[in-house]
Order: structure tokens, then C-alpha cells, then sequence
């Protein structure tokens, strides 16, 4: 845990703003003093969900892409920490733990071009991300909390999903709202290829990938996809272009086919129309849309973690960015929540 930076006090402080007659989400979260024991923190904490960063984008780099996914963390504090605390929010429930701190390895990127010899340190570098990523989520699964993952490449999802497996001892599966399967072969470790080889090391049993576009997926994924009945999706033109298919009916098949046992959620920004990101579009589904996902599959119990990654916001687009990320936390926690009070 020696990349954990615990959010304290005087971090909080530096964000929140206090108003008179309001209550802020910020002043009602559960902070950690110390890393010491972190399992046991957890474990004896009387929270549901463990919300920390990853402000990373070495993975995005690796995948010769577009960099930026390490800035949504803190655009996400700005906006989270000061949004109302009450009936619907349930802040008290919530551990704001910190980030993993990969600022040494993002030293290393910034001196390096996309060369080939250059994106193969960066996919060492991933992997060692890897391993920093499926420590955190292995001790908070195994606490028996929540993890709530905000920022970083796609690349990500493969230490969630690793992390999750590990501490339940089984393999999970995963629902992914995103433009792309991320399911790309195994040629070392980027933001393209974590549900691979989360797959391929058996992590990860049934994947449903929700709104794949057709025009960035290719033939060979769709050939790869249809081949194992481990794998499933849809495309975004055939839900919302062609109108083949509805959304809600999509929703419910993905859910047959994931919700049975333990599985993560995952989105990813690029899926959300002109949504700052990694690799943005002009037509993808929209914000409604995608709060409806992260409700939809919230309420459902087995929902083991929420992922939401890809999103590069810049200082023009921080609080856009910081907003969605919010509302997608809160819709998370309010579906769940009613699950969690039940038990």
C-alpha cells in the first residue's frame, strides 16, 4: 500500500466550501488517520462504500492514446465534497480514502514520444499499476465494503477485476458501458486489453460490454466476441440509430447475464456524448442515459464495485467533468443503498 495517499483533514479542507443553512456531502464523509492496517480499518469502519482515486494515464498511453484520465480525480473532489448532504445522499456511509500516487511513473511518460520501443516501458509501467490497483480492491472486497474507483485509463478494470476476484475467491463477472470491448489481444499491458486478460487468467467469467460502436470495433473483436458464450454485448447504433433494439430490454438481458453472481461496474466516458475524454465523440448516449445504466445495475445486490474511468478533463471542462462523475457516484449509492439497508 506504499502508493496509497490517504485523503485527510486538511485535504478536505482545501476543497470544501461551507455555506450557511447548508449541509455538504464533505463534512459528513468517514476519513482514514492512518495506512497501517488497512483491512482492518475497513473492516471495523461503518461505512458501505470506499471511494478513492487513480490519477493515472500511463495505461492510455500504453494504448498509443490520447492522454488527460489523470486529472478527473480531482475534478471529482471539487464537485463531490460540496454537493448537499441529505435524505437522498446518505454521505455518512461513505469512506473517501485517497488515490494510488503513480506521479514517479507519469515523471517517466512525460519525457517519452509514441515510439514503439517507448510504449513498451509503458505497458511495464501498467503492470505495475496492475498490481498496486488489485492490492486496494482485494483489502476493501475483503472488508466487505464497496469500492467506488474514479479516474485513470480503462486499463483499470483488469486490477478491479483481479482485485474483486481475489477477494472473493472466485471469478466475477462484468457489466462495461462503454464505446469500446477493451478486449483486445494480449501484447502487453494497456488501457485497450483489461477485460482480455482479465479473461484470460481467469478473473473475469461472463462480460457483457453495453453500447459497443460499430465503427470502432473490429472485425476480429466482433468475431472473438461472438465465438465464446462467456461474452456478450450490443452496439450503440442498434439501440439508439436502427432502434433494433431497446435500451431497457438491453439493460435486462445484460443483467440475465452478469447479475447472477458478484460482478463490477464498469463506465467508460467515452461512451458519453462530448463528454471530455480519452477518446471523445459527437454521438454516443446521453448523461440521462448513462445515469440510468449505473441505477439500473446499482440496484441490482451482487453489484460488487463502480468503476468510472476515461474521463481527461481539462480546465475549461473540470466542473462538466466533476458533475458526471458525481451524479454517476450518487446514482450508484442511492440504488444500492436500499439493498445495503435491508440487509
Amino acid at each position: 500500500m506504499n502508493k496509497l495517499v490517504l485523503f485527510k483533514i486538511n485535504d478536505l479542507d482545501k476543497f470544501l466550501k461551507k455555506r450557511p443553512n447548508e449541509s455538504k456531502f464533505g463534512e459528513h464523509i468517514k476519513l482514514l488517520s492512518n495506512t497501517t492496517n488497512i483491512y482492518e480499518s475497513l473492516r471495523t469502519l461503518d461505512v458501505a462504500y470506499v471511494i478513492f482515486g487513480i490519477p493515472e494515464d500511463i495505461g492510455v498511453f500504453a494504448n498509443y492514446g490520447n492522454r488527460g484520465t489523470a486529472k478527473a480525480w480531482d475534478a471529482t473532489l471539487k464537485v463531490l465534497l460540496n454537493i448537499q448532504s441529505n435524505v437522498h445522499t446518505k454521505a455518512s456511509k461513505v469512506l473517501v480514502l485517497g488515490h494510488l500516487d503513480f506521479s514517479k511513473e507519469m515523471g517517466k511518460i512525460d519525457q517519452l514520444d509514441s515510439s514503439d520501443k517507448n510504449i513498451e516501458k509503458a505497458r511495464k509501467l501498467t503492470e505495475k499499476v496492475d498490481r498496486h490497483v488489485t492490492d486496494l480492491v482485494h483489502a476493501i472486497v475483503s472488508a466487505g465494503k464497496k469500492p467506488i474507483i474514479v479516474g485513470g485509463g480503462h486499463n483499470n478494470a483488469y486490477g478491479n477485476i483481479k482485485g474483486t476476484s481475489l477477494a472473493l475467491k472466485k471469478p466475477i463477472n462484468v457489466v462495461n458501458f462503454d464505446a469500446h470491448s477493451d478486449f483486445r489481444k494480449e501484447e502487453g499491458r494497456h488501457s485497450g486489453n483489461g477485460f482480455s486478460y482479465a479473461y484470460a487468467e481467469g478473473f473475469l467469467k461472463n462480460y457483457f460490454i453495453f453500447g459497443l460502436h460499430e465503427n470502432y470495433t473490429s472485425n476480429l473483436i466482433f468475431k472473438t466476441l461472438d465465438k465464446f458464450k462467456a461474452l456478450k454485448y450490443n452496439t450503440f447504433e442498434a439501440i439508439t440509430i436502427r432502434k433494433d433494439k431497446k435500451f431497457k430490454s438491453e439493460l435486462e438481458r445484460a443483467a440475465k447475464h452478469v447479475t447472477e453472481k458478484a460482478f463490477g461496474v464498469e463506465v467508460d466516458c467515452d461512451a458519453i456524448k462530448y463528454i471530455p475524454s480519452s477518446a471523445i465523440t459527437p454521438s454516443g448516449f446521453s448523461v440521462k442515459k448513462a445515469r440510468a445504466f449505473v441505477t439500473y445495475f446499482g440496484n441490482q445486490e451482487n453489484a460488487a464495485y463502480l468503476h468510472i474511468c476515461e474521463a481527461a478533463p481539462t480546465p475549461d471542462t473540470e466542473v462538466i467533468v466533476g458533475k458526471l462523475i458525481t451524479y454517476l457516484i450518487t446514482d450508484f449509492i442511492r440504488a444500492n443503498q436500499s439493498i445495503y439497508e435491508t440487509k
